[in-house]
């Protein structure tokens, strides 16, 4: 990415923002946050809106500024389990790798079976979303 490690890190974990622009992301609730050390440990909501499908569901985001890193793990919803991890790597002042990974699996085997279809164009949206976020925000 042509911006900071620390601007991708600020961008990722202003979560309450998602609803701006990340697609199908309808809403974010903070539940709770507390400090943990050197991080931030924040209980959210974020409710999912994909044509008639519409759920809620709760995750731990924990936010490591010092050593950039967002670990996120499923609290409850519609998931069997869900977990994805962020770390910003800088390269220089002025661009850093992001390293993203996420694993889920739904409770249901039909929403399973219906996401698992579309679920790479759908990481490959939420990826651009993101990357036109911080060329708004930084450029």
């Amino acid at each position: 990415m042509q911006y900071s490690a620390q601007q991708m890190y600020d961008l990722i974990a202003d979560i309450e923002k998602y609803p701006e622009f990340l697609p199908w992301c309808a809403a974010v609730r903070r539940r709770s946050s507390r400090i943990d050390g050197t991080c931030e440990i924040v209980d959210a909501d974020m409710i999912v809106s994909f044509k008639v499908f519409r759920e809620k569901f709760g995750s731990r985001v924990e936010l490591n500024p010092e050593g950039r890193k967002i670990d996120v793990s499923y609290i409850d919803g519609p998931f069997k389990y869900l977990t994805n991890n962020w770390h910003f790597k800088p390269i220089d002042e002025t661009s850093c790798e992001v390293e993203f990974f996420v694993d889920f699996e739904f409770k249901s085997r039909t929403l399973q079976a219906l996401i698992g279809v579309v679920f790479h164009q759908a990481m490959q949206q939420v990826v651009r979303a993101f990357e036109r976020r911080a060329e708004s925000l930084y450029t």
